[in-house]
Parts: structure tokens; C-alpha cells; sequence
């Protein structure tokens, strides 16, 4: 029985008909429909095949490790010229499956031989498998009963969607030549929950970050945090910095500036954003950071822009304050005021509250949250993403807005 395409004897027409023409519209960037989880797929054509790779993120806390990529379906011509589906899952290898396109910017997968999927030692094996394959985890390395419960609350309901998944289409966040550092996607610590993919846009005098993958306390497609680039916060010296209480004040007092500027205005826009007009500050008031294409651009200047880089400033996290891992940057490049999203289970009474957002370099950036006294590091996806760019400021806009309908 033949199981790989006659390539020999196809003719790019057929190719380029029966496949690229078919399934064009589902190449880019999705996030699949996973409850509260989501996820991140890719859809490129990859010689004669189209392959969705689900991206997921390193083990819990190495942040800064690459991506690992996971091929969820396929879809190639068989002999007979049509385009076939298969399904990745599992680990007998690949099987039948369907693409259906829904509407624009949504497809769904459907799985036709979920016994693909099972394993000989039934659940208990599978749970094994997934939490060794994709959190890099034992049975025995887990002591606490919160995070067995996460865990395993989390395998529970992604079985429920290994023969079935609905995606829609996300868009790369736009660059402009005075933001703050190059947007795209990033992966973040999050306490108990681990490891998660997030988005960094950029709105005017606002940065925001949005989940891409999330957790049952705040879903994915939440707005994780909100920074207002208008409210630099200068950091003290080490040893002062190093008292949580003088960080927490630095942080508080400007959050008090910004309630008493909105009572004088009369403004009742989140955070004061629009009072930087009243206050007739410039929207930047500090650098952006240099980037790396930057550096191999003309010279002609290079030491007045070298004059204009922002200076490093010494960091250490204030006593008290929790991190997954003790390797974080010891210097940084600005800091602003901003706010975190924090929620109960089930993303029950979500509240913003207010924390530092420590910009480190071109590819890392950190957040302290206040109430939680707990520290989450970003660092970005180095991975190359084509026909993954918004087609305008407005169609990312509206995506963004979009999102956060999708899991609530």
C-alpha cells in the first residue's frame, strides 16, 4: 500500500489547485479554542505539505529556552490529486481527519479515528505521557496539592477537545519606528500556572499585553496587563530597592497622581490615560530601546544615538517578592507604572491592580504585581512568523477587541 505522494508524477497546476488554492485562507497564525488554555498554531506551507504546528512553551521556568513546536495536522495530495487531511495527535502516527472552513478567520478540525489517540494503559498512561512530553513533569515531582489540581484540572479539559477544535485567526501586532521595543509574542511566568505565551502591542501612550495562552484564574485573550508609558518610575539605589515597602510606595504614589489628575478633569478613562494632554507631556517621555537591526544601520550619527540610548540602572528584586527562578536581569534599561489583571478561579470578580513594569532590554521585560507580591518575567519568541502581520492598525484593533469575547 502506498502511503507518501507520487510527486513524481504531479504537476505543480495540480499543487498549486488542489492544495495551496483549497487551503490559503487557513495559513498564518490561529488560536484554537481550548476553554480558558487557548494556544498558539502556525499554518505554513512546507514543501509539498500544509502543516499546523502548535507552538508551545518551554518547561516551567526556563523562559528563555526556545519554543517547542508540535504538528497537530497536515494536509497533502495523494495520488488521486486531491488534497488530504490527517491528523497529528496521538502517537500511531498520522491518520484521517477533516478541515472545515466556518466563516473568514475560522476553521474547524475534526479527528476521524480518535483511537489514534488512546494509549495501551488507558488514561493514566496518557496523563504520564502529556505531562512528561508537555510540561516536562513526573507524578513525583509534584509536592503541591494547588498545582496536582491545576495540572491535572488542565488535562482534563484538553481531552475533551483532542478530536474536535475551532481556530481563529490572530494577527502579529504592527511595528512603529517609536515603539518602545519591537512588539510580537513572549512568554511569561505566572506563578503556579507556569509558563504562558502573551502579545505586546502598542496603543498611542499605552502598551498592553494580552494573553495568548492562559490559565483558569485569568482565561486567555485577557488583557494581562496595561502600562502607561507616560508614567516613567525612577528606581531608587539597590539596597533602598531591595525594601518592598519603598518600591510599593514609588508605585502608589503614582497611581494617587493619577486619581487625583482624574478628579480634576473630570476624566473617567481607566488609569488616567488621557491626562497626559492636560498635563501637556510628551506621550514617550523616555527612549525607545535601541534595536538590534539599529545597530547595523548607516553610522553616520551612531555616537549621537549612542548618547541618546537610555542608561542601564542596577536591579534586584525587592525582598519578598516571589519569582519562579532566581535568573533575572540585574540591570534595566526604564521603568513604568502599570496594572495587572488578577482574577479568581473561573476569572470570577477580576480586578486591575496596579504594579511595576521593568523594561530590561530589547527581548525581556518584567512585571512585579503588588497585591500578589510576585514577579513575572517575559522574554520574547524568537520564532519568524509569515503571513502572520495584521493588514491594518484597525484590523488588529478590532481583533484585540474581539478576543476578549472569545473566552468569556
Amino acid at each position: 500500500m502506498k502511503i507518501l505522494p507520487d510527486y513524481e508524477h504531479m504537476e505543480y497546476r495540480d499543487v498549486y489547485t488542489c492544495l495551496l488554492h483549497q487551503y490559503r485562507h487557513i495559513l498564518g497564525l490561529w488560536q484554537p479554542d481550548i476553554g480558558p488554555y487557548g494556544g498558539l498554531l502556525n499554518v505554513v506551507v512546507d514543501g509539498l505539505f500544509i502543516i499546523g504546528w502548535m507552538y508551545l512553551t518551554p518547561h516551567d521556568p526556563h523562559v528563555d529556552e526556545p519554543m517547542r513546536l508540535k504538528p497537530v495536522f497536515r494536509i497533502h495530495l495523494m495520488e488521486r490529486k486531491s488534497a488530504t487531511v490527517e491528523c497529528m495527535y496521538g502517537h500511531k502516527g498520522p491518520h484521517n481527519g477533516q478541515i472545515q472552513i466556518v466563516k473568514k478567520d475560522e476553521f474547524c478540525t475534526k479527528c476521524l479515528q480518535t483511537d489514534y489517540h488512546r494509549m495501551s494503559g488507558g488514561r493514566q498512561e496518557e496523563f504520564r505521557t502529556w505531562l512528561r512530553e508537555d510540561l516536562g513533569r513526573t507524578l513525583e515531582d509534584i509536592f503541591h496539592e494547588h498545582m496536582q489540581e491545576l495540572i491535572l484540572m488542565k488535562f482534563i479539559y484538553i481531552c475533551q477537545y483532542d478530536n474536535c477544535l475551532t481556530y481563529r485567526r490572530i494577527y502579529h501586532p504592527l511595528s512603529q519606528p517609536d515603539d518602545l521595543l519591537c512588539p510580537g509574542f513572549f512568554k511569561g511566568t505566572y506563578g503556579s500556572h507556569g509558563l504562558e505565551i502573551v502579545m505586546l502591542s502598542f496603543h498611542g501612550t499605552l502598551a498592553k499585553v494580552t494573553k495568548i495562552t492562559g490559565d483558569p484564574n485569568v482565561p486567555a485573550c485577557q488583557q494581562t496587563l496595561e502600562i502607561d508609558l507616560t508614567r516613567p518610575v525612577q528606581l531608587p539605589d539597590v539596597e533602598h530597592l531591595r525594601n518592598f515597602d519603598e518600591m510599593s510606595r514609588l508605585v502608589l504614589d503614582v497611581q494617587a497622581q493619577i486619581h487625583r489628575e482624574q478628579r480634576l478633569t473630570g476624566s473617567d478613562e481607566e488609569d488616567g490615560r488621557e491626562v497626559a494632554a492636560v498635563r501637556g507631556e510628551p506621550g514617550r517621555p523616555l527612549l525607545p530601546v535601541k534595536r538590534p537591526e539599529d545597530k547595523d544601520a548607516n553610522k553616520v550619527g551612531a555616537e549621537e544615538n549612542d548618547e541618546q540610548e537610555a542608561p542601564a540602572h542596577s536591579f534586584v528584586l525587592p525582598d519578598g517578592v516571589t519569582a519562579r527562578s532566581e535568573e533575572y536581569p540585574r540591570s534595566c534599561k526604564m521603568c513604568f507604572y502599570g496594572t495587572g489583571l488578577i482574577a479568581g478561579h473561573g476569572f470570577s470578580s477580576p480586578e486591575r491592580t496596579p504594579g511595576l513594569f521593568i523594561l530590561f532590554d530589547e527581548d525581556r521585560f518584567g512585571f512585579i504585581w503588588l497585591e500578589l507580591k510576585s514577579f513575572s518575567l517575559y522574554s520574547r519568541m524568537r520564532d519568524k512568523f509569515q503571513r502572520a502581520d495584521a493588514p491594518s492598525q484597525a484590523a488588529f484593533d478590532e481583533m484585540l477587541q474581539n478576543m476578549q469575547s472569545w473566552t468569556t
